[in-house]
């Protein structure tokens, strides 16, 4: 770059510099990216400059011989050779000079560099340089000429500066340049540097010349447009064609983004079906930006259908695509769906990222399956893809959430040697893990810990705490923490009323959490289903179904509509109490009112009919889950393996023990102890004690009569060494343990 260049530019960003490099290589390699010339209506005018009075003629002559005389020309001995001109030059000379060496661009910006220190360049001649910048090929200098001067303009810009502009740049251009190219750069500054209506003035102004902005300059402003001005730019795409402006796929792409932006998911889909009649050729771009619109709004349907069609058209997603539907499918809870998607991505030699992995990851713990969580948590960092801190957050949250405790410990750990640093939420969810487990004291360390690290406890963490302590059943300490989060400008929430509630009514204190029920009307934070679903569950624990009633016919009155964990709590309610008629006519009437139950709802009555031993009836339930699209959960599995066993079914609990494993769902201690007794009972030897011991190896305590079956065994086959194990096992067990 010359000096007088780089002078030039000396006040431009560096972001203007890479879109200004964007601009060259379209304007280089592209067809579309050169102006279209139109039939005029109006000619360029003639240029017709100012005639040099006599003195001024003799001036600019001896000032050209002595140009002349400078074979080759540099800033340095440039300005020595003129030195002697400095005092007598006057911007209306660089004119002259100029028309008599336009051709030699070089010299030309060199001059112009000289003359800029000693005057200041009037619009005539900065519009003269540009256009011999663009003739000449030195788009560099034009662009960085125009940013310069729009850019510094845009601050204080007067409402005809534009129209000045123009009008010296379009007098200018017949004598000095005729490359079209000159209003494509200029078009493209005022984009640039984000003057979007002064660019639309221009194109407009530009048509009547015959000159039509190029595509890939149209483009620019689309997008530009599209982040700033969406409406604005849908308004341009419909308004240019009438002009002459062909769109094409890129276009299209732009204006689909747009839309789903504002969230016109479904005009965006029309343009997409619309490009096809205009003959305009779709893309993977084309597709993804619309299925990605429909993931916004939760559209599964129409996201599987987009992608159904995308690929008969021979497009293969790609991993943005990937990435929106796994989390779609993750926030509608379908996981293990997910999971498979994830599974086709590698298949179609699309890999993972971290994104994908962290998502399902955060998916599966949420809906408490830790087991295929902790499986891609290993996995991911087999593909040395390396965890971050919220996937680790989300691991820790689901150890937590499932009482794993020392696991969610040794990750903590594991993390913090990493060099990651945990936030808010992290702490959070250990904070939260410690109160489930009882570890108050752990859990209030680690609260300590936090403030010290300079992070903040919120609302949710104090909410964690309170919880902790009135499940210890230390309610007033709970309420000095309430006051203490007040103190500090935290102001309890409905969740924190509700969560000391919940722990009230966990030890029985249905009074006090009456109470508290009383005083959140009075804080203006009303009851909400949460609140009247906890006390129900209370109520029907303690068998008092009326009063749960009368609370359920309260929550109606107020306009509150009844979750499917409050008819759960019914469900509950009516089979502890052994009310399972009217447990049955519940279900009933919730497949009436289009209110789908879910696993637990069904696991209520399956575990009753189970004590009662009435395995048909079980069943009967079972296949009525499967009919109604319910999926069973860990707890299904658990009380129907026990039932079976009880009604001596080995080969259908068997059948179930091996489907729960593969599904990644694990045994309860209770289970194990049924069907170790089950398949002993009927001389299953081998299935037993490889039950046994795979109870043994994942730390079940089994129950004294299978440590009895299990000693006897060994001892009549002359195991010595595993006979005493057990034995010494036992002892610990079932009599040390109870000391």
């Amino acid at each position: 770059m010359n000096r007088a260049t780089s002078i030039s530019i000396s006040s431009s960003s560096s972001s203007s510099s890479s879109s200004y490099f964007h601009f060259l290589r379209l304007l280089s390699s592209s067809s579309s990216s050169s102006p279209t010339i139109i039939i005029p209506t109006r000619p360029f005018p003639d240029y017709s400059p100012k005639k040099p009075s006599i003195q001024d003629t003799l001036f600019v002559s001896q000032l050209l011989s002595s140009l002349h005389s400078l074979h080759h020309p540099n800033p340095n001995n440039l300005s020595l050779l003129l030195k002697p001109y400095h005092s007598k030059f006057k911007h209306s000379h660089l004119i002259w000079v100029l028309m008599d060496i336009k051709y030699h661009s070089q010299l030309v910006f060199d001059f112009f560099h000289w003359a800029h220190l000693r005057t200041h360049p009037s619009l005539e001649s900065l519009c003269i340089l540009i256009h011999i910048s663009v003739s000449s090929n030195h788009l560099n200098m034009a662009y960085n000429l125009l940013f310069q001067y729009w850019d510094t303009k845009k601050s204080n810009l007067f409402y005809d500066d534009l129209t000045r502009f123009t009008h010296k740049l379009i007098y200018t251009y017949k004598y000095w340049g005729s490359d079209p190219n000159v209003f494509d750069l200029f078009f493209n500054v005022l984009v640039q540097v984000g003057l979007f209506l002064e660019a639309r003035q221009l194109f407009h102004k530009l048509l009547p010349y015959g000159v039509l902005v190029s595509l890939d300059s149209c483009n620019l402003f689309l997008t530009r447009l599209s982040n700033e001005y969406p409406q604005m730019a849908i308004t341009v795409f419909n308004e240019y064609p009438q002009m002459g402006v062909c769109w094409n796929t890129m276009s299209y792409n732009i204006i689909l983004h747009c839309l789903c932006q504002l969230g016109k998911i479904r005009e965006a889909h029309n343009l997409l079906i619309q490009m096809e009649f205009k003959g305009i050729l779709s893309d993977v771009v084309s597709y993804g930006t619309v299925i990605t619109g429909y993931c916004r709004i939760g559209e599964l349907g129409k996201v599987f259908k987009l992608m159904e069609e995308m690929q008969r058209k021979g497009f293969k997603p790609n991993k943005y695509i990937y990435n929106n539907i796994i989390s779609l499918l993750c926030k509608h809870g379908a996981i293990l769906e997910a999971q498979r998607v994830m599974e086709e991505m590698k298949i179609n030699r699309v890999f993972p990222d971290n994104v994908v992995y962290t998502t399902l990851i955060s998916g599966f713990c949420k809906c408490g399956n830790v087991l295929p969580a902790s499986k891609m948590f290993d996995e991911m960092c087999r593909m040395k893809i390396v965890p971050d801190s919220v996937a680790y957050t989300s691991m820790l949250h689901g150890f937590c959430q499932t009482g794993k405790v020392v696991e969610a410990r040794r990750l903590f750990a594991e993390m913090l040697s990493r060099g990651l640093e945990p936030d808010e939420v992290t702490y959070t969810a250990l904070i939260d893990g410690y109160c489930k487990a009882g570890e108050m004291k752990e859990a209030f360390s680690l609260h300590n810990q936090m403030v010290h690290k300079g992070l903040s406890p919120n609302v949710v963490t104090y909410t964690a705490l309170v919880d902790g302590l009135c499940k210890q059943g230390e309610v007033d300490v709970a309420n000095e923490l309430l006051h203490e989060m007040a103190n500090k400008g935290l102001q309890p929430n409905i969740y924190t009323y509700n969560t000391l509630i919940n722990g009230l009514c966990k030890i029985g204190n249905i009074v006090q959490a009456v109470k508290i029920m009383e005083e959140m009307d009075m804080a203006g934070f009303y009851p909400d289903t949460v609140t009247y679903t906890t006390l129900m569950d209370a109520y029907c624990k303690m068998g008092e179904m009326a009063k749960a009633h009368e609370l359920l016919r309260t929550m109606l009155s107020k306009g509150l509509q009844p979750t499917i964990v409050t008819f759960n709590v019914l469900m509950n309610g009516f089979c502890m109490s052994g009310m399972l008629e009217d447990g049955e006519r519940l279900m009933k009437w919730m497949l009436e009112k289009g209110v789908k139950p879910n696993a637990t709802t069904f696991n209520s009555l399956m575990k009753q009919y189970c004590i009662r031993n009435d395995m048909r009836a079980t069943t009967d339930i079972y296949k009525g889950m499967h009919t109604q699209g319910v999926m069973p959960d860990k707890n299904t599995y658990n009380i129907l393996i026990k039932g079976h066993c009880k009604a001596r079914n080995m080969k259908e609990a068997w059948y179930l023990y091996k489907e729960m494993v593969e599904k990644g769902f694990s045994l309860t201690a209770a289970s194990y102890n049924a069907l170790v007794k089950g398949f002993y009972k009927r001389k299953k030897f081998v299935e037993a004690r490889k039950l046994f011991e795979e109870m043994r190896m994942k730390g079940f305590v089994a129950e004294k009569e299978i440590y009895d079956i299990f000693v006897d065994v060994n001892y009549d086959e002359g195991n010595w060494e595993t006979t005493l194990q057990l034995c010494d096992e036992a002892i610990e067990k079932y009599l040390v343990q109870k000391t």
